[in-house]
């Protein structure tokens, strides 16, 4: 049985300068979307930002609809509230709707200028490892290279034998920043996501000293998408269904109340050490329920599929090859 998945209230309301002029003091805001980079078939390779009407129908082409609009995600959110705003316009017309079939969903974020993901954020899953509950975030990282798209497939590397799942919120940064207050973090976020945060355990846990880096990082290691739900369309991003199939079994199952340092938390942590630009992606962590604590451990093999969904924000579905 599937998830089920809240439905968006789009609203169509352009802001007034006044308005606008509000927004960008606080942050980006406004009218709920479900942005979503892609290719249209027959032109791949040239990437266009769309609006998802729903998750699985229809897409807004921004660029169609208005060709002086950035075509990257990237672009896009550096612009600020400007940038959505290409968006809120282009969705509102109710112009340039591409049936899914015509289109390829890409990851809602290309070349980040950093994948920042942390560890051991869930009490369950800490609770599964008998490990203790951390007192400050626990952060690593993937390469940007490791992003592949929702419904991409996972690569096997022939270095490992022990290929894991792990289904994790995502979130996007949306304006730049350092030294980021708690009680502002939120501002600065732009939206979540669904992500893979695959892992090679041998690699993370057994080899080049224990770092996690190379076994979190090869290529296709981080499955991202469908779309970048604007922060406006989740009610409560820390109370989420959130889950993990491989086959159509359910391996993971859990909420994202188990969180134990939250989004504005983790902006503001991060951002004592590194600066914060738009396009940055988050991992938040991962819920109880990996292949390498089951017993006997279990890891992917080619031909496996694995579905990550979390309420609200929609599904990744990737084979394994």
């Amino acid at each position: 049985m599937r998830l089920p998945f809240g439905s968006f209230c789009i609203l169509h309301t352009l802001n007034s300068h006044r308005r606008t002029t509000r927004v960008q003091r606080r942050g980006l805001s406004g009218a709920g979307m479900r942005l979503v980079q892609f290719c249209r078939h027959g032109d791949e390779g040239k990437i266009r930002v769309g609006v998802e009407l729903g998750e699985g129908l229809g897409v807004v082409d921004v660029n169609a609809f208005d060709p002086s609009a950035p075509s990257t995600m990237r672009e896009l959110l550096e612009l600020g509230d400007d940038g959505l705003e290409y968006a809120r316009r282009a969705e509102a017309s109710g112009q340039f709707v591409l049936e899914r079939a015509h289109v390829q969903l890409l990851s809602p974020v290309l070349a980040p200028e950093k994948v920042v993901c942390v560890g051991m954020n869930y009490q369950d899953h800490c609770l599964e490892q008998n490990a203790p509950i951390p007192k400050e975030p626990i952060i690593f990282s993937k390469f940007p290279s490791a992003i592949t798209g929702p419904y991409d497939d996972i690569i096997l590397p022939s270095e490992s034998q022990e290929v894991d799942w792990e289904v994790e919120m995502a979130f996007v940064i949306g304006r730049r920043g350092k030294h980021i207050k708690e009680e502002d973090a939120l501002s600065y976020v732009a939206g979540y996501t669904v992500a893979n945060d695959v892992s090679a355990r041998d690699w993370q846990m057994k080899k080049n000293g224990k770092q996690w880096l190379l076994g979190k990082t090869f290529d296709s290691f981080c499955p991202l998408g469908p779309a970048l739900v604007t922060r406006d369309a989740v009610e409560d991003p820390h109370n989420l269904n959130i889950r993990c199939l491989v086959n159509g079994d359910t391996v993971q199952s859990s909420n994202t109340t188990q969180m134990i340092f939250k989004t504005a938390a983790l902006v503001a942590w991060v951002s004592k050490f590194v600066t914060l630009t738009p396009g940055d992606v988050f991992l938040t962590g991962t819920p109880p329920g990996v292949g390498v604590f089951k017993n006997p451990p279990v890891f992917l093999k080619r031909g496996d599929v694995v579905e990550c969904q979390i309420e609200q924000l929609g599904s990744i579905v990737n084979k394994v090859v």
